[in-house]
Protein backbone atom coordinates (compact mmCIF):
# COMPACT_ATOMS: atom_id res chain seq x y z
CA UNK A 1 0.00 0.00 0.00
CA UNK A 2 1.18 3.46 -0.88
CA UNK A 3 -0.25 6.94 -0.46
CA UNK A 4 -1.51 6.64 -4.03
CA UNK A 5 -3.73 3.74 -2.91
CA UNK A 6 -5.31 5.81 -0.12
CA UNK A 7 -8.45 6.98 -1.99
CA UNK A 8 -9.44 3.36 -2.73
CA UNK A 9 -8.34 2.17 0.72
CA UNK A 10 -10.34 4.98 2.35
CA UNK A 11 -13.49 3.97 0.43
CA UNK A 12 -13.12 0.39 1.64
CA UNK A 13 -12.45 1.60 5.18
CA UNK A 14 -15.62 3.71 4.99
CA UNK A 15 -17.67 0.67 3.95
CA UNK A 16 -16.46 -1.08 7.10
CA UNK A 17 -17.03 1.72 9.60
CA UNK A 18 -20.09 0.06 11.14
CA UNK A 19 -18.68 -3.48 11.01
CA UNK A 20 -15.01 -3.22 11.79
CA UNK A 21 -14.13 -0.24 13.94
CA UNK A 22 -15.31 2.12 16.65
CA UNK A 23 -14.22 5.04 14.49
CA UNK A 24 -17.00 7.18 13.08
CA UNK A 25 -14.99 8.71 10.25
CA UNK A 26 -12.21 7.70 7.93
CA UNK A 27 -8.98 9.35 9.04
CA UNK A 28 -6.82 11.42 6.74
CA UNK A 29 -3.93 9.64 5.06
CA UNK A 30 -1.54 11.54 7.34
CA UNK A 31 -3.29 10.43 10.54
CA UNK A 32 -3.68 6.84 9.35
CA UNK A 33 -0.05 6.71 8.19
CA UNK A 34 1.23 8.01 11.54
CA UNK A 35 -0.66 5.31 13.45
CA UNK A 36 0.50 2.27 11.46
CA UNK A 37 3.78 0.48 10.96
CA UNK A 38 5.53 1.39 7.73
CA UNK A 39 5.50 -2.28 6.73
CA UNK A 40 3.76 -4.49 6.04
CA UNK A 41 0.96 -2.56 4.40
CA UNK A 42 -0.85 -4.58 1.77
CA UNK A 43 -3.55 -4.16 -0.83
CA UNK A 44 -5.40 -6.83 -2.77
CA UNK A 45 -6.26 -6.06 -6.37
CA UNK A 46 -8.68 -7.51 -8.90
CA UNK A 47 -8.21 -6.34 -12.46
CA UNK A 48 -6.04 -3.51 -11.16
CA UNK A 49 -8.62 -2.18 -8.70
CA UNK A 50 -7.96 -2.23 -4.93
CA UNK A 51 -10.51 -4.57 -3.32
CA UNK A 52 -8.97 -4.94 0.13
CA UNK A 53 -6.21 -3.86 2.43
CA UNK A 54 -4.35 -4.96 5.54
CA UNK A 55 -1.90 -3.27 7.89
CA UNK A 56 -0.40 -3.41 11.37
CA UNK A 57 -0.39 -0.87 14.18
CA UNK A 58 1.70 -0.96 17.35
CA UNK A 59 -0.22 -1.65 20.56
CA UNK A 60 2.27 0.22 22.74
CA UNK A 61 5.28 2.51 22.50
CA UNK A 62 7.03 0.55 25.26
CA UNK A 63 10.11 -1.31 24.00
CA UNK A 64 9.07 -4.56 25.69
CA UNK A 65 5.98 -4.68 23.41
CA UNK A 66 7.78 -3.85 20.16
CA UNK A 67 6.81 -7.26 18.73
CA UNK A 68 3.10 -6.95 19.59
CA UNK A 69 0.80 -5.38 17.02
CA UNK A 70 -2.86 -5.08 16.14
CA UNK A 71 -4.00 -5.91 12.64
CA UNK A 72 -6.60 -4.38 10.35
CA UNK A 73 -8.06 -6.27 7.40
CA UNK A 74 -10.81 -4.72 5.27
CA UNK A 75 -12.37 -6.05 2.08
CA UNK A 76 -14.74 -4.15 -0.20
CA UNK A 77 -18.32 -5.42 0.12
CA UNK A 78 -18.46 -6.31 -3.57
CA UNK A 79 -15.32 -8.46 -3.26
CA UNK A 80 -16.16 -10.39 -0.09
CA UNK A 81 -16.26 -14.16 -0.14
CA UNK A 82 -13.69 -14.51 -2.92
CA UNK A 83 -10.56 -15.04 -0.84
CA UNK A 84 -9.09 -11.53 -0.73
CA UNK A 85 -9.34 -11.31 3.06
CA UNK A 86 -7.64 -14.65 3.59
CA UNK A 87 -4.89 -13.84 1.09
CA UNK A 88 -4.26 -10.49 2.79
CA UNK A 89 -4.22 -11.91 6.32
CA UNK A 90 -1.99 -14.85 5.39
CA UNK A 91 0.52 -12.53 3.72
CA UNK A 92 0.33 -10.07 6.61
CA UNK A 93 1.16 -12.86 9.06
CA UNK A 94 4.01 -14.09 6.87
CA UNK A 95 5.55 -10.64 6.58
CA UNK A 96 5.02 -9.88 10.27
CA UNK A 97 6.96 -13.00 11.23
CA UNK A 98 9.75 -11.94 8.87
CA UNK A 99 9.83 -8.57 10.65
CA UNK A 100 10.19 -10.15 14.11
CA UNK A 101 6.61 -9.63 15.25
CA UNK A 102 5.73 -12.25 17.88
CA UNK A 103 2.07 -11.44 18.57
CA UNK A 104 -0.64 -10.14 16.28
CA UNK A 105 -3.87 -9.28 18.00
CA UNK A 106 -7.24 -8.47 16.52
CA UNK A 107 -10.10 -6.67 18.23
CA UNK A 108 -13.24 -7.68 16.35
CA UNK A 109 -16.66 -6.18 16.99
CA UNK A 110 -18.88 -8.92 18.40
CA UNK A 111 -21.24 -10.11 15.70
CA UNK A 112 -18.66 -9.85 12.91
CA UNK A 113 -18.65 -13.62 12.51
CA UNK A 114 -16.94 -13.50 9.11
CA UNK A 115 -13.91 -11.73 10.60
CA UNK A 116 -13.74 -14.12 13.56
CA UNK A 117 -13.85 -17.08 11.15
CA UNK A 118 -11.21 -15.51 8.89
CA UNK A 119 -8.84 -14.96 11.79
CA UNK A 120 -9.46 -18.44 13.21
CA UNK A 121 -8.70 -19.92 9.79
CA UNK A 122 -5.37 -18.09 9.79
CA UNK A 123 -4.23 -19.42 13.16
CA UNK A 124 -5.68 -16.86 15.55
CA UNK A 125 -7.36 -17.99 18.77
CA UNK A 126 -10.02 -16.27 20.85
CA UNK A 127 -8.47 -14.86 24.00
CA UNK A 128 -11.75 -13.53 25.36
CA UNK A 129 -14.47 -10.95 24.99
CA UNK A 130 -14.04 -7.41 26.21
CA UNK A 131 -17.59 -6.61 27.24
CA UNK A 132 -19.05 -3.17 26.71
CA UNK A 133 -15.59 -1.80 25.91
CA UNK A 134 -16.75 1.22 23.91
CA UNK A 135 -19.81 2.79 22.32
CA UNK A 136 -20.72 2.77 18.66
CA UNK A 137 -23.58 5.11 17.73
CA UNK A 138 -24.37 5.41 21.43
CA UNK A 139 -24.66 1.64 21.99
CA UNK A 140 -22.19 -0.27 24.15
CA UNK A 141 -20.44 -2.94 22.10
CA UNK A 142 -18.36 -5.99 22.92
CA UNK A 143 -15.08 -6.84 21.22
CA UNK A 144 -13.79 -10.35 20.61
CA UNK A 145 -10.06 -10.32 21.29
CA UNK A 146 -8.09 -12.77 19.15
CA UNK A 147 -4.36 -13.31 18.87
CA UNK A 148 -1.84 -15.23 16.85
CA UNK A 149 1.49 -16.01 18.40
CA UNK A 150 4.47 -16.46 16.12
CA UNK A 151 5.39 -20.03 15.31
CA UNK A 152 9.00 -18.88 15.66
CA UNK A 153 8.54 -18.70 19.45
CA UNK A 154 8.54 -22.49 19.82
Amino acid sequence: MTADDWPAVARIYEEGLDEGTFEDDVPSWEDWDAGHLAAPRLVAREEGAVVGWAALAPVSRRACYRGVVENSVYVARAARGRGAGRALLEELVHRAEGAGIWTIQAGILAGNDASVALHAGCGFRVVGTRERIARKHGVWRDVVLMERRSLLLA
